[in-house]
């Protein structure tokens, strides 16, 4: 068909995303004349989802969301606020009974094409010389035009030029004029900056000729139809070059893409989260809107001054109604300078500071981020454009009496998951342990509406606590997880599956079936027992099976707690155990950067000794601590860290422990090995050492036979094992040692908590400065 877009009697109104004004001036434009068709710039294939907008149960602000429906997920978003033009001309075109349609290119491929415009913007800027220059122009062009308004930075000279301005003609001419010369004087450069994004626009462009093109065809005439696009795009749409032929859409790469709604947040709408289209202050600018819309717009600065005097009030500051006057006149007055109708953002910041922050903008920079940008999220009933897994997400949020929470504000919650016999019902009695599932399940499916925060055992009893928010990035998470299953525990015992199937040692499948019972998903336990039980034996690795041994000790300990069966566990656990203990010996002769690691498995195998004696060999375990304890070819903290236990355990008598002590601090055995054993006795429990006297006789006199140069080398490895020494254990060491010096406790407390002298802090320095990296 002929192209007659460049007549002049079609309406295209121009727009920036997210601006109060051009919806102000839109909805204005549209009252008076009154189109018959609005073509909007939005994905073709959403226009679905337009039908959903008109349930008025929506909160915004909201966003469609344009998503691959393979792993990994990309997408693109759409929001609106109730500011949002597009929003606007949705609505108005609803609430008048008129068609309305979006026309910009259909995600399957606009996705596609985003994704190489993100590819071509995130390469190496300084590698690319012309992507640098056109970045650093477009930047100058807005710095200038900031520069000869007398304003600060481009967003201050944007609002006082066209939010604030409400003449009826004037604003969409000049938004026309701005941004079609912006477009005239960069476009070469982006053309060979940035060929990819280039192409994209253009392509979209004639895309949207080829949509008004069908309007037509369909029976509107140009004069009924007003296109809504953003300001960029007007010359290309009003341009000469042919809309896109069928042949040239087939001929683009297509994407496997869906959409759906999702709800938003303010935070999300700012600039502040790095959202291109963005303003700096949702909250303020859906004010001013407001206010517009009421024909009060002289009034937004006593509105947003009064609620930050509100709000400091509120949070314990001064703030009277004396301050509140005051900013407001100094808010007109800097207006007043810059020759503004009105105070801007700046301008309002600038008195707050003055005037309620007594210049110091600390004092009001928490009133700004609750005014400027809010902390208001979006809401949609359910079974409004959601995928199946948003939609019973909402189910679970209700049932389980956690809608409260779907907040951007972090909450914290504490979770009790014993039954709680005062309530009449089974759901209401088991409902924090319900929670606490549902909390793992969305952990297992990488969706951080919830963080375990730890505590002292690690959550592995009763008590657990939670960090709680809601983002916008939790909703494009559900919209990923929606690929592997349509209900949460569907999906999440797919995610199961997959890393049960993925994983390829003891210590990975130990924490999946850990996984399986927190999440209660026991369909595939079995196999994954199987797998387990194999690698147990092919492993060779006594930290990843001790590891994995403690991993099955803690669900077996708290089972009951959360009413599971962990009888199946139970020979596993007693395999798991004999591996470790029979591998001891041979993983003791490890190098100190291993230790860490080994102390922990250690451990947490007494632990399990301790505490499952009756099911587990607990003497082929004391064997290998007596086997290492004595060996002077394994890692002397190990060998020191086994004794520890023996002498907890009373398995070494009072003759045994003097003579191995005496042997292992003997003046022959090189400092760093002696003292090394001495961190590792240190290591355990400290009160059981200092109830040993003859042990630290032992020490002294360890330390009394050293030369000075043995002497300095071990007191970096003495520090170490001390520093782990608090106060009253400190106290307690002092006390024993007066008994052995002969002196009172408090003489040798004094002595030991003394401050150095200059010689001994320069001795002290010197050895700090010495490259002990050979004896590490």
């Amino acid at each position: 068909m002929e192209n007659n877009l460049c007549y002049e009697n079609l309406s295209i109104f121009g727009i920036r995303h997210l601006s109060p004004a051009a919806s102000y001036h839109l909805e204005k434009f549209l009252e008076e004349k009154k189109p018959k068709c609005v073509l909007i710039e939005g994905p073709e294939d959403g226009n679905y989802i337009l039908d959903f907008l008109k349930n008025k149960s929506i909160k915004l602000p909201i966003a469609i969301l344009a998503y691959t429906a393979e792993i990994p997920v990309n997408t693109i978003l759409y929001p609106f606020a109730e500011y949002s033009p597009e929003y606007v001309a949705i609505r108005w075109a609803q609430n008048n009974k008129k068609e309305v349609r979006f026309i910009d290119l259909p995600s399957n491929k606009s996705l596609y094409l985003h994704g190489k415009k993100q590819r071509e913007e995130q390469e190496d800027i300084l590698k690319n010389e012309e992507k640098q220059n056109y970045y650093k122009f477009q930047s100058d062009i807005h710095e200038n035009l900031a520069i000869k308004s007398l304003e600060e930075d481009y967003e201050t000279y944007w609002e006082r030029t066209f939010e604030h301005n409400l003449s009826k003609d004037s604003f969409q001419r000049l938004m026309e004029i701005q941004s079609s010369n912006m477009r005239e004087i960069t476009g070469s450069l982006e053309e060979k900056a940035l060929p990819v994004s280039f192409v994209y626009n253009h392509l979209r462009e004639i895309y949207m000729k080829s949509q008004i093109e069908k309007a037509i065809a369909d029976g509107y005439s140009q004069d009924e139809i007003v296109v809504i696009c953003g300001a960029y795009h007007i010359l290309g749409l009003r341009s000469n070059i042919p809309s896109m032929t069928l042949d040239e859409f087939n001929s683009i790469p297509s994407l496997n893409t869906k959409l759906t709604l999702m709800p938003y947040s303010n935070y999300r709408l700012s600039s502040h989260s790095g959202y291109g289209a963005g303003n700096l202050a949702p909250s303020y600018f859906s004010m001013m809107y407001e206010n517009m819309k009421k024909g009060k717009i002289s009034e937004n600065s006593y509105e947003y001054l009064s609620l930050m005097g509100k709000f400091m009030r509120e949070n314990g500051n001064i703030a009277s109604t004396a301050n509140v006057i005051e900013s407001v006149r100094l808010a007109e007055a800097l207006a007043s300078l810059h020759g503004g109708s009105m105070p801007s953002l700046k301008d309002l910041h600038d008195a707050a500071v003055a005037c309620m922050g007594h210049g110091e903008l600390s004092e009001v920079a928490e009133g700004f981020a609750r005014l400027d940008i809010g902390t208001k999220i979006g809401y949609l009933p359910e079974g409004v454009s959601q995928t199946p897994l948003q939609d019973d997400m909402a189910r679970e949020l209700k049932r389980l009496k956690l809608d409260k929470f779907k907040t951007p504000v972090l909450n914290e919650l504490d979770l009790d998951l014993r039954e709680n016999r005062r309530v009449k019902t089974k759901e209401a009695a088991f409902l924090d342990l319900e929670r606490s599932t549902f909390f793992f399940r969305l952990k297992l499916l990488n969706i951080n509406f919830v963080n375990k925060i730890p505590l002292k055992q690690d959550g592995a009893t009763w008590a657990e606590r939670w960090n709680l928010r809601w983002t916008p990035e939790v909703e494009i998470e559900l919209v990923e997880a929606n690929l592997k299953g349509e209900t949460i525990e569907v999906a999440a015992s797919y995610a199961l599956k997959e890393k049960l199937e993925e994983s390829n040692d003891v210590l990975s499948s130990a924490k999946y079936i850990r996984n399986a019972y927190e999440c209660k998903l026991l369909e595939s336990l079995n196999d994954a027992l199987t797998s387990m039980q194999k690698m147990a034996i092919d492993s060779g690795s006594f930290v990843q099976i001790a590891f994995s041994a403690y991993e099955l000790y803690v669900l077996i300990k708290y089972g009951d707690i959360r009413q599971i069966d962990t009888k199946c566990l139970k020979p596993l656990l007693k395999q798991l155990f004999l591996r470790a203990s029979l591998l001891l010996v041979d993983s003791a002769n490890c190098a100190d950067s291993q230790v860490k690691d080994h102390v922990e498995a250690i451990n947490f195998m007494c632990e399990i000794s301790k505490e499952q004696f009756e099911l587990i060999d607990d003497n082929i375990w004391v064997n290998s601590l007596k086997e290492i304890s004595k060996r002077d070819d394994r890692n002397s903290k190990l060998s020191g860290l086994a004794f520890s236990i023996l002498i907890e355990r009373r398995e070494i008598t009072e003759e045994e422990c003097a003579n191995e002590i005496s042997r292992r601090l003997s003046s022959a055995v090189p400092a760093e090995i002696a003292s090394g054993w001495f961190e590792g006795l240190s290591i355990r429990n400290k009160y059981a050492l200092l109830s040993r006297v003859y042990l630290w006789e032992e020490i002294d006199k360890y330390i009394l036979s050293l030369d000075d140069e043995s002497f300095y080398r071990s007191v970096v490895f003495l520090r170490r094992a001390f520093s782990e020494f608090d106060p009253s254990l400190k106290n307690s060491l002092a006390e024993l040692l007066g008994d052995i010096w002969g002196i009172n406790s408090l003489d040798a407390s004094e002595m030991i908590q003394e401050e150095l002298s200059e010689e001994e802090e320069n001795i002290l320095s010197d050895i700090n400065d010495f490259d002990f990296g050979d004896l590490l």
